[in-house]
């Protein structure tokens, strides 16, 4: 199990590299530049120049990935042409409100879609698996965005059952420990903090959690069908053991495979939605900074959180790579 841990670990290190080149050359690609960004309307070109001289971007282009490297591994990832704070501060504030989003998202998605995806595969043809599989193409073809907008407007607007946007009434006093506003009012045992927080999560998370679901139900239903048709099931059917035996140890063990992988994928995608579902209920993570940066050029804001998404998006493969070797020990040999 170690080999194959310190395996995964050294396959992690030149992805993280080419992952940096990709966003290196493609922010140094995009017209006018990093210097003509942070002037704005100072832009000359004899200030354009100057600016280039003093930040080293007059150097030879793996001169500058060098630099780029050296101080990325000392956390130094520049200040905002936006603010003019550092950049990295600007993350930490931002991203427990986008990971606290997105494990609301990725929980309601695993909890709800395995068990469709198993019980759809279960009544193979019957009502209930004709449902389930026209809810999952609807819940892949609507966008985020709008499906964002959707629950708004009725749950919030019409109904008033929950909160339009924002992460915590303004009239909660909540004590900021972690970032995280649940987590937050359990270790200070403000109870209405937290509840306020959750009711605030609802929406959002439900819209984030759309794709994913619809996702992680038709791979386990496939997956499902596909171990209900093994030799090995039949086996164990024919061998007599409890059904629920069968559905655990063998059906849904060995289906949980497949379905891992695309739990896995579906953190990208997270991160991905996060950015319009966070537009849309004035969230105030990552996936806004992201979006500033977009618009306003704020090139090392956008090199930051990019790199910090390709980082998260390769850790969390690693560890689904581990949990295949939890749930299958062959995996361990390859």
């Amino acid at each position: 199990m170690l080999r194959f841990v310190v395996r995964r670990l050294l396959q992690v290190i030149p992805t993280l590299l080419l992952l940096s080149i990709v966003v290196f050359a493609w922010l140094r690609s995009l017209p006018g530049g990093p210097a003509s960004a942070f002037l704005g309307d100072r832009a000359t070109p004899e200030n354009i120049a100057e600016l280039n001289r003093v930040l080293g971007l007059d150097q030879p282009l793996w001169v500058q990935y060098g630099r780029f490297l050296g101080r990325v591994a000392t956390g130094d990832f520049g200040t905002s042409s936006i603010t003019g704070q550092p950049v990295l501060e600007e993350i930490g504030r931002a991203l427990p409100a986008t990971i606290e989003l997105s494990i609301a998202a990725l929980v309601i998605a695993v909890a709800l879609g395995i068990p469709l995806g198993y019980l759809a595969a279960r009544h193979r043809g019957r009502p209930l698996d004709v449902i389930t599989v026209i809810g999952t193409l609807v819940g892949v073809a609507v966008p985020v965005f709008f499906l964002g907008y959707v629950l708004k407007d009725v749950f919030a607007v019409d109904l008033g059952w929950f909160p339009p946007s924002g992460r915590q009434s303004v009239a909660v006093n909540a004590t900021q420990v972690t970032g995280f506003a649940v987590l937050d009012g359990i270790l200070t045992r403000e109870w209405d903090a937290s509840l306020d927080a959750l009711h605030h999560l609802v929406l959002p998370s439900l819209a984030l959690a759309t794709i994913p679901l619809a996702v992680i139900v038709r791979i386990t239903r496939a997956s499902v069908l596909d171990v209900l048709g093994s030799d090995f099931v039949r086996t164990a059917n024919s061998k007599g053991l409890a059904p629920s035996t069968v559905r655990g140890r063998h059906v849904l063990r060995n289906a949980l495979l497949p379905v891992s992988t695309t739990i896995g994928l579906q953190v990208g995608l997270l991160l991905a939605g996060a950015v319009l579902t966070e537009r849309v209920f004035v969230w105030g993570g990552v996936g806004t900074l992201l979006a500033d940066a977009i618009t306003l050029r704020d090139y090392p804001r956008l090199q930051a959180v990019l790199l910090l998404g390709a980082l998260i998006y390769v850790l969390v493969n690693l560890l689904v790579d581990l949990s295949y070797a939890i749930i299958d020990p062959r995996v361990r040999l390859s």
